[in-house]
C-alpha cells in the first residue's frame, strides 16, 4: 500500500489540503496516510500526530518567543515521517514550517518524494529562497500562473493547477432561515483563522458593529469562524450587549452567508479571493504588532497586502493597515460605499476581470491530486 505524509502549518492549508486528499481518495482509495493536519484533514478519517494549534504562530516575535517550541515540534515532525515512511510528503503553504521540515526529511531519506501546494511569495519577499527550496522539493503546485517564472528561472519543476478558493463549487443549498431574519442585510466578517490574529481583530470588529448599530439595526453581523477559533468568538461576543451577531463554522452555511452579505470585512489573506469571487464587495483590515510591522515593511517589495491589489498595483479592495485598522476607519469606510454603490460595482467588476485572468482552466484540487497519483503509480 502506497503512503502520503499530509503536512499543513495552519487551518487555511489544513482546508486546502483537504480539497485535494477527497479528490485523490475518489480516485485511489488504497492509500494509507498520516498527517498534520486540523479539523478539514480529521473529517476525512486521517489522524494527525499533534494539534495543529501548537504550530499556528503569528509575526516574527511570537515566532521568536515560540523559537523552541517550533523546533521540537519540526524535529519531532520530522521524526514521524521518516518512521511512516511515506512514498509522498505532501507539504501545503506554511513555508516556514512545512518546507523546514520537508528540507530535514529529504536530508536523512531522499527516496521520499517532496510535493509542495502553494509556492511560498517569493514575489513578496525573500525571493532568495526559491535557490534554496530547489535543493529538496521534487514538484511545486502554483495557484498563480504569474509565479511560474520564479521557479522556471531555476529549473524547480512546477504545475500551475489555480487557486481552489476561486473555483465554481457544487451548489450546496442551506436553509439560512433560521439563521437569519429577512428583515436584516447581511455584513460577513473575516478575523481570520488563527487565535493570535484573531484576538487582535475581533476587539475592533465589535468596536466597528457598536459604530454601525448608533445608526440603525438593519445589519445582522455574521462572524466567519474556524473550528479551531469559534468558541474563542463566541465566549467574547457574550461578553457584548451586541445581539445582532452570528458566529458560524460551517463550510456550506459559510459559503451561503456569504453570497447572501451586501458587503464583507475581511482580515488580509487569501479569504479575499473567495470573497471576490462570491461577488461581494469587501474591505480589507490588518494589524500587526511595531516590531513586527517594521520587520515585514523592511523585507517586502509590494505596495499592497491583497492579492488583487498586487496584481492590479493599484487600490481595487480597499486596505486599513496598522493605524487605519481601527473601528472608525472601518465605519467610515464601510458606510461610505454602501452610500456609494457606483463604488461598489466599479469594484465588483474590477475584482472579476482580475479573477478571469488568474483562474485555471481546470479544478485547482483536482489537477493536485492528479499530480499525487501520478507520482505514486510511477
Amino acid at each position: 500500500m502506497k503512503k502520503i505524509f499530509i503536512l499543513t502549518g495552519e487551518p487555511s492549508g489544513d482546508k486546502l489540503a483537504s480539497t485535494v486528499i477527497s479528490k485523490l481518495k475518489i480516485n485511489n482509495s488504497n492509500i494509507e496516510y498520516l498527517s498534520v493536519g486540523g479539523t478539514h484533514i480529521k473529517k476525512l478519517g486521517v489522524k494527525s500526530i499533534f494539534d495543529l494549534k501548537e504550530i499556528t504562530y503569528l509575526g516574527f516575535t511570537s515566532v521568536l518567543f515560540n523559537i523552541f517550541k517550533i523546533r521540537k515540534k519540526i524535529n519531532k515532525t520530522v521524526e514521524e515521517i521518516i518512521k511512516f515512511n511515506p512514498d509522498i510528503l505532501f507539504s501545503v503553504d506554511s513555508p516556514d514550517f512545512t518546507l523546514r521540515v520537508a528540507e530535514k526529511v529529504k536530508n536523512i531519506n531522499n527516496k521520499i518524494k517532496t510535493i509542495h501546494y502553494v509556492a511560498p511569495q517569493v514575489w513578496v519577499w525573500r525571493k532568495n529562497r526559491v535557490k534554496k527550496i530547489k535543493k529538496f522539493i521534487d514538484h511545486i503546485l502554483l495557484l498563480f500562473n504569474f509565479e511560474k517564472k520564479y521557479f522556471d528561472e531555476e529549473n524547480i519543476k512546477n504545475t500551475f493547477v489555480g487557486h481552489p478558493l476561486i473555483e465554481k463549487k457544487d451548489n450546496v443549498v442551506t436553509s439560512l432561515n433560521n439563521l437569519i431574519s429577512k428583515d436584516k442585510k447581511i455584513i460577513s466578517l473575516f478575523p481570520g483563522s488563527r487565535k493570535s490574529e484573531t484576538s487582535v481583530l475581533l476587539p475592533i470588529l465589535l468596536n466597528f458593529i457598536k459604530l454601525m448599530n448608533k445608526q440603525n439595526l438593519d445589519h445582522l453581523f455574521v462572524f466567519h469562524a474556524t473550528d479551531e477559533n469559534k468558541e474563542f468568538i463566541v465566549n467574547k461576543v457574550k461578553k457584548t450587549n451586541l445581539d445582532n451577531i452570528d458566529i458560524i463554522s460551517d463550510e456550506d452555511i459559510k459559503d451561503q452567508v456569504l453570497s447572501n452579505s451586501i458587503f464583507a470585512v475581511s482580515k488580509s489573506g487569501t479569504i479575499s479571493l473567495q470573497i471576490s469571487s462570491a461577488n461581494i464587495p469587501s474591505i480589507i483590515i490588518y494589524k500587526l504588532g511595531f516590531i513586527n510591522f517594521m520587520i515585514f515593511k523592511s523585507l517586502v517589495n509590494v505596495r499592497f497586502a491583497n492579492i488583487i491589489n498586487i496584481i492590479n498595483d493599484k487600490e481595487v479592495i480597499p486596505e486599513l493597515l496598522q493605524k487605519e485598522c481601527n473601528a472608525e476607519e472601518i465605519y467610515k469606510t464601510v458606510t461610505y460605499f454602501l452610500k456609494n454603490p457606483e463604488l461598489i460595482e466599479k469594484q465588483l467588476v474590477d475584482c472579476k476581470k482580475t479573477l478571469e485572468g488568474i483562474k485555471s482552466k481546470s479544478s485547482s484540487s483536482s489537477e493536485a491530486a492528479l499530480i499525487l497519483n501520478n507520482y505514486l503509480v510511477s
